[in-house]
C-alpha cells in the first residue's frame, strides 16, 4: 500500500497539522490511514511513566486510531539515548526496526503517513536522516516550506529537490503572508514547476490557527485560576507584556485583539487598562494577588485571571518555546485548518500521484 513521508525544511512548519488534514480528507473518502513517526525527538512521559512520542499520542486521539494503526515511534531519542549512541561510536543500525514498524502498519491501510524530522538536517546522529528514511521506506516525500521571504522560499524548495531528488513528491508552502501570495502564484510556482518541483499548495497564514488555548496556557505555566469565567477552549492570538505606564499600555492594548496580558500582580493600573480592551486573560506573575477591584471587574467581563509563581521573563520564555508547537486540539481550529487545506491544497493531485484516487 502507499506511503507518504511528510517532512519540512525547518522546525514548526506544520507537519503534524498537514498529516492530520490529509488523514481526515482520506477518512472522509472511506480510506484507511495509518500514522508512524519513525524517529521521535519529542519524548513525553505519560502519567503511567511510559516514555512516548507527543505527536503520536495526539494523532491517535484526534483520528481515533488504535496502536495497530498508529504505533509508538520505534526510535525515541532522549538525551541519554543520544549520549549512549555517540559514546559507542556507532550503536548499530536502527533502520531495520523502523522498517518492521512501518511494514506492520502498511499492510493494514490504504496510506501510511510517516511524519519525518523537523528539517532536512535531522536524524544523522542516529543514522536515520530524512533522506535515508524516505528512500528505504519507499515513501515519496512531501516537504513543507514555511514562508518568510521571497528568496528563502525559492531556495528552500530547490534545496529540497537537490537533496531528495526523485524521492521528492512535491512541496507545500505554509504560513504564507498575504503580501507573498502574488509572488508564489505568479512567479515562484511556474518557475519551480519548470525545474521539476511540484507545488501542491500555498496555505495562507492565519494567526488564530497558531493560537494557544487557555487550557494549554494554564498547563504550560502551572497557573492557578483565581477568578470566574475560565474557558479552556478560548484561544489567545497574541501576548503582550504590561511593563509601561497605564496610558502607554492602553494605547498598545487597543491595537491588539484576543490577547493575554502578562504583568505583575501589583500593577492594578495595567490590569484595569487591559480589561478595557479585547483581552482573553490576565496572567499575573510573582504569585502576587490582584486587588479586589480588578477581580470584580474581570469577573463582570468573564475574563479569567491566571496567577503564576514565575517572574515575567520566565513566563515569556515558556510561552515563546511553546507558541510554534500549538496543537489543533480545539474543534474550531481543526475545522478551520481543514477548510484552509481544502481551499489551498491540491489534494487530488497529491492523491493521484500516490495512486489513491
Amino acid at each position: 500500500m502507499a506511503a507518504l513521508y511528510v517532512t519540512s525544511v525547518e522546525p514548526y512548519s506544520g507537519k503534524t497539522a498537514i498529516a492530520l488534514g490529509l488523514a481526515k480528507l482520506l477518512q472522509a473518502k472511506g480510506k484507511r490511514v495509518g500514522y508512524l513517526k519513525p524517529l521521535s525527538t519529542q519524548p513525553w512521559r505519560r502519567a503511567d511513566g511510559q516514555m512516548v512520542d507527543e505527536d503520536t499520542d495526539f494523532v491517535r486521539r484526534t483520528l481515533g486510531l488504535g496502536p495497530d494503526l498508529a504505533p509508538e515511534s520505534p526510535v525515541i531519542v532522549t538525551s541519554a539515548v543520544l549520549r549512549q549512541r555517540l559514546d559507542a561510536g556507532d550503536g548499530g543500525d536502527l533502520l531495520d526496526q523502523v522498517k518492521r514498524a512501518a511494514a506492520a502498519v502498511r499492510q493494514r491501510v490504504d496510506l501510511l503517513l510517516l511524519e519525518g524530522g523537523g528539517s532536512l538536517r535531522e536524524g544523522y546522529a542516529m543514522g536515520l536522516s530524512n533522506i535515508r528514511l524516505a528512500e528505504n521506506l519507499a515513501a515519496p516525500a512531501l516537504v513543507l516550506v514555511r514562508c518568510h521571504r521571497e528568496l528563502q522560499v525559492a531556495d528552500d524548495a530547490l534545496a529540497a529537490k537537490h537533496r531528495l531528488g526523485d524521492q521528492l513528491l512535491g512541496v507545500v508552502f505554509n504560513h504564507v503572508p498575504d503580501e507573498m501570495q502574488e509572488f508564489l502564484n505568479e512567479v515562484a510556482r511556474p518557475a519551480l514547476e519548470g525545474r521539476g518541483v511540484r507545488v501542491l499548495g500555498a496555505l495562507p497564514r492565519r494567526p488564530r490557527l497558531s493560537a494557544l488555548s487557555l487550557g494549554e496556557l494554564r498547563e504550560l505555566l502551572g497557573a492557578e485560576v483565581i477568578s470566574k469565567g475560565f474557558d479552556p477552549d478560548a484561544l489567545i492570538e497574541t501576548f503582550t507584556v504590561g511593563a509601561m505606564t497605564a496610558e502607554a499600555a492602553l494605547s498598545r492594548f487597543r491595537r491588539q485583539q484576543n490577547k493575554a496580558v502578562i504583568t505583575g500582580g501589583d500593577r492594578a493600573d495595567i490590569q484595569l487598562a487591559a480589561l478595557e480592551t479585547s483581552t482573553v486573560a490576565l496572567i499575573l506573575t510573582g504569585n502576587l494577588q490582584p486587588s479586589p477591584v480588578v477581580v470584580q471587574q474581570a469577573e463582570s467581563l468573564a475574563i479569567p485571571i491566571l496567577l503564576v509563581p514565575s517572574n515575567t521573563m520566565e513566563v515569556v520564555d515558556r510561552i515563546e518555546q511553546a507558541y510554534s508547537r500549538t496543537r489543533l486540539g480545539q474543534p474550531e481550529k481543526l475545522e478551520a485548518f481543514l477548510a484552509l487545506m481544502q481551499e489551498h491544497l491540491d489534494s487530488e493531485r497529491l492523491f493521484s500521484a500516490l495512486e489513491l484516487t
